[in-house]
């Protein structure tokens, strides 16, 4: 699409409250340079760890975010009521930012877990990420796991960390946030009441925390999908441990062993690309990266994390990420530009809009019926004396 085609500029929002914020300023900072390279008009808007919207200025580094938003950042609110959108704030009253369509590069979090979705499906503008109740079981584990069991994809097995029932499965174990992602919070443990008092303890973990059998001989393998024009799925890649051979594939490894820089961590990171395993498992990943677009309904582009066993070749879903790290450009490379995967999901954001069921459904038939409410309270203030 050309910048002419546009009937007013993208979005490309990032930063959020989440763990995970700084990583989500470098994607939208790559992804801004690549739209704008490309020659569409892109409105920079970054989301601070405490709420506050901003404008903020073109071209912008990552250091320029180590106190917060930039000089010469311009606040913005956030209407969900009225005349919906995102305002401009002005001395004498507030302007509304023309947005066509919004690029999200929000990882973890509202962002990724699907509040960003929401927020935005209320202000009117089409945004990249999946849906609400897409990105929401995505983002939480224990729901994505009970998810592909259903759907016979294979998975190791994951229970909730829990004080009244034993796991089904023995330690030692992998102790996992719940609604967490990118290796954050991550512990081993080697009983369930030293995961119990990890959960209790960890920041990370207090919110709900999930179990898996701990298997080091398993390594990680990465693939990505996207879901317009068509689904298509990228090559396979296999992630090169640090020197220091931690037991687990930590977020340090992930998003800051490429050195400083915008790719940091990710294209510069340490990998096999292709991975060098057999082609049956090319070919696994390939079918399973297809079945978990099948069942989840994510949409636009997303990382499917896998987990390998090299002597038997068995191959296990592990996690799914529907706003990954660069918006995985970097497994892309080899099949399409950068600038053509975001702008084919911006694409498909605006033009292929999944819209439920809208309130009022039942005409007011359930009201009109309802008589008045003082009846329906008898019986709700308890037993009497």
């Amino acid at each position: 699409m050309s910048a002419a085609a546009q009937s007013a500029p993208w979005a490309v929002v990032f930063g959020g409250p989440s763990p995970e914020h700084e990583i989500s300023i470098l994607t939208g900072l790559q992804a801004e340079r690549v739209l704008t390279a490309a020659g569409h008009r892109v409105v920079p808007i970054y989301w601070s760890p405490t709420g506050e919207w901003f404008r903020v200025p073109d071209a912008t580094e990552a250091k320029d975010y180590l106190e917060g938003a930039p000089r010469d950042s311009v606040a913005l609110e956030v209407r969900l009521s009225g005349e919906p959108g995102i305002y401009r704030r002005k001395k004498f009253g507030a302007e509304r930012v023309e947005i066509e369509a919004a690029l999200l590069c929000l990882h973890g979090g509202v962002g990724e877990g699907g509040g960003a979705a929401a927020v935005f499906s209320l202000l009117g503008i089409p945004a990249t990420g999946s849906t609400l109740f897409a990105g929401a079981v995505g983002m939480d584990k224990l729901a994505f796991g009970g998810l592909m069991t259903a759907a016979g994809i294979p998975s190791l097995p994951r229970e909730a960390v829990s004080t009244l029932r034993e796991p089904g499965f023995g330690g030692p174990y992998i102790v996992k946030p719940r609604f967490g992602g990118s290796s954050i919070g991550i512990e081993i443990a080697d009983d369930i009441e030293a995961a119990r008092a990890l959960a209790g303890a960890s920041v990370h973990l207090r919110n709900g925390a999930v179990l898996e059998p701990y298997r080091p001989e398993l390594v990680d393998l990465n693939i990505a999908f996207r879901t317009h024009p068509e689904l298509e799925i990228t090559q396979l890649e296999k992630p090169l441990r640090g020197e220091s051979q931690s037991a687990l594939y930590s977020y340090a490894e992930k998003y800051l062993a490429g050195g400083a820089g915008a790719d940091a961590g990710l294209s510069s990171a340490p990998r096999e690309f292709p991975a060098e395993v057999a082609e049956s498992v090319h070919e696994a990943a390939r079918d399973l990266a297809a079945r978990v677009a099948d069942v989840t309904r994510l949409t636009g582009v997303v990382r499917v994390d896998l987990l390998l066993d090299e002597a038997t070749g068995e191959l296990f879903v592990n996690e799914v990420n529907s706003i990954p790290g660069a918006l995985s450009l970097y497994l892309w490379a080899p099949q399409r530009p950068a600038a053509e995967v975001l702008v084919d999901a911006i694409v498909e954001a605006r033009d292929k809009r999944i819209v439920f069921p809208q309130a009022g459904f039942g005409g007011g038939a359930a009201l009109r019926a309802a008589g008045g409410i003082a009846g329906k309270l008898v019986g709700f203030d308890g037993p009497r004396a």
